[in-house]
């Protein structure tokens, strides 16, 4: 009898830890609401913040060796990428650009693009951006904003217009564009 409580017991709390993992992690982290699907999406969450945080770490450790940067891109990294769930004949490409002022990465995935930008916080930064995807012939699907002190995080689903006619890496260097400081000026 006590190990049928016990049990019980140990189902009721995984159950409220997963609800608090759910409602901690974006909703497209998710595909399912089983256990497994739970997991996974949090375990991606973390990937991507873990991520997030080299990002901000090289970037504080660029502005310490040059404390006035100038817009200078660096080349492009295009790379497929194994797929987690071990399914190796598909792969996803991305591409990033790096410089002093933003990181940029996209991921395509299926008929949709990950877009995600570290840079320190400008203002209406999110609008010339949005502005570039929508010229670009890109939908927003979706846009996370995060921030931590001076540092802000835009990650986008956005998907892929039929008038497209961008590759992934051409949208990162378009994007990147926007955040050049004759681009903040207009």
């Amino acid at each position: 009898m006590a190990h049928i409580s016990v049990e019980r017991n140990r189902r009721r709390q995984m159950n409220e830890h997963l609800k608090v993992l759910r409602s901690l992690t974006p909703c497209f982290y998710i595909k399912r609401g089983d256990q497994a699907s739970i997991i996974g999406g949090v375990i991606e969450f973390i990937k991507e913040l873990h991520q997030v945080k080299q990002s901000l770490e090289a970037q504080k450790k660029r502005k310490r060796l040059s404390p006035s940067p100038g817009f200078s891109p660096k080349p492009l990294e295009l790379s497929p990428r194994e797929v987690p769930d071990g399914d190796t004949n598909f792969k996803e490409f991305g591409a990033s650009c790096n410089s002093p002022i933003v990181d940029v990465d996209a991921k395509i995935s299926g008929s949709n693009v990950l877009l995600r930008t570290i840079s320190r916080r400008i203002p209406g930064q999110v609008v010339r951006i949005i502005h570039v995807l929508e010229y670009l012939s890109f939908e927003i699907l979706q846009l996370n904003i995060s921030s931590m002190e001076d540092t802000v995080l835009y990650s986008f689903v956005i998907k892929i217009g039929l008038e497209c006619q961008v590759s992934v890496e051409e949208l990162t260097l378009e994007v990147q564009k926007s955040f050049c400081p004759e681009a903040a000026a207009n």
